[in-house]
C-alpha cells in the first residue's frame, strides 16, 4: 500500500512487544478515566517531579483510543488529514479496491473529484464519506439479510 499525500508515518517499522504492551496499558488508563461524554483528565508525572494535567476532549480520548487499539495489536497506523488531496492509487488504497474501480467511481460521479493537470485528485474528507455511506450501506443490507435467513429458520 502506497502512503497517502502528507501522511504522518507512525514509525518505519511495526510496534514492538514494549511499544504494543505500553500502548495497551494507556488506553486501559485513559478508558478507566473516561466517563460518558466527560472530558478526561490525565496527571502525568515530569522528570524534575512536578506534574502536569492533560484534559482530554471526549472526542480526542475517543480518537487516542483508537490509535492505540491498532499499536496495541502490532498494526501500522497511519493518519491522513481530511483536507489533503490523494491521488487515485492513494484514495484505492484506501478503500481497499482497485485503481481503475476507483477511476470508475469518479466518472460517475460516486465520488467528488478535481483534475490537476490530467490527474484526478481526491480531497481525503470526500473520500471518508463516500466510505462510511458505503459502509452504512453495506450495514444496512447486512441486517437485511440476516432478518430474511432468521425467518426462515
Amino acid at each position: 500500500m502506497t502512503t497517502p499525500a502528507f501522511a504522518q508515518e507512525l514509525g518505519d517499522r511495526l510496534p514492538s512487544a514494549d511499544e504494543r504492551a505500553a500502548a495497551n496499558q494507556l488506553r486501559q488508563i485513559i478508558a478507566a478515566q473516561t466517563v460518558g461524554e466527560e472530558e478526561t483528565r490525565l496527571r502525568l508525572l515530569q522528570e524534575d517531579k512536578s506534574t502536569a494535567e492533560v484534559v482530554l476532549t471526549p472526542g480526542l480520548s475517543r480518537l487516542l483510543m483508537e490509535v492505540l487499539r491498532h499499536v496495541g495489536r502490532g498494526d501500522a497506523v497511519t493518519l491522513v488529514p481530511v483536507s489533503q488531496m490523494l491521488t487515485t492509487q492513494q484514495a484505492a488504497d484506501i478503500l481497499n479496491v482497485s485503481r481503475p474501480y476507483l477511476v470508475g467511481l469518479l466518472e460517475k460521479g460516486e465520488i467528488p473529484h478535481t483534475l490537476v493537470g490530467r490527474h484526478r485528485r481526491i480531497k481525503a474528507e470526500h473520500l471518508f464519506a463516500y466510505k462510511r455511506g458505503r459502509d452504512a450501506k453495506r450495514a444496512t443490507a447486512l441486517s437485511e439479510l440476516a432478518a430474511l435467513d432468521a425467518e426462515h429458520l
